[in-house]
């Protein structure tokens, strides 16, 4: 596990470094498991986060043991969610990739995106039912029980609705990196 000092046999050994960089792959590729990424994906983030050069993707099949197809899935997978990118020079005629290493700026893009899927998908949504909702409410023929249901799902989608438009600017915010105005300071402050 460790290695002994040299030319001192009495000195404890270190830990080899390579088993210090697979806790924190291990614990890379766990944090994203809790966010939905594939935990092999985020094992491939881990690895190519400590890699000092741009990988191909037959040098991440190989150091991961896994198929071209699956590689391939997951560094799509990656690069949509900017963890990893392309780079426009190749090596062999093989594209490279390379990790996205400031860990500030992964929670910026990687939460971003996700918010704003989020966000997208249910202002339309809602939207789409008020107009309808509304109608029923003022409809003559809708019964008082109808109207009752439909006035508080109204009310329910109204709260919402507010809620998504301040998770909106929340990640207009995240996206233009001022959330952290008043938060951390970055390595490059």
């Amino acid at each position: 596990m460790g290695k002994e000092i040299a030319g001192n046999p009495n000195h404890l050994s270190l830990p080899d470094r390579s088993v210090l960089r697979e806790r924190v792959i291990e614990a890379i590729a766990n944090t994203m498991d809790l966010y939905g990424v594939n935990h092999t994906f985020g094992k491939l983030y881990g690895v190519m986060y400590f890699e000092d050069r741009p990988m191909t993707l037959e040098e991440m099949k190989t150091s991961m043991n896994m198929s071209k197809s699956n590689m391939s899935y997951a560094v799509r997978s990656l690069t949509e969610s900017q963890m990893i990118y392309k780079l426009d020079e190749k090596k062999e005629r093989q594209d490279q990739y390379v990790a996205e290493t400031d860990f500030f700026r992964t929670f910026q893009n990687f939460f971003g995106l996700k918010l704003q899927r989020e966000v997208d998908v249910m202002l339309e949504g809602i939207r789409e039912v008020i107009p309808d909702l509304t109608t029923m409410i003022l409809a003559e023929h809708t019964t008082a029980q109808e109207r009752e249901e439909a006035l508080r799902d109204l009310h329910k989608l109204q709260h919402a609705e507010q809620y998504y438009v301040w998770l909106q600017g929340f990640v207009d915010r995240l996206r233009e990196g001022k959330l952290y105005e008043n938060g951390p300071q970055t390595p490059e402050d």
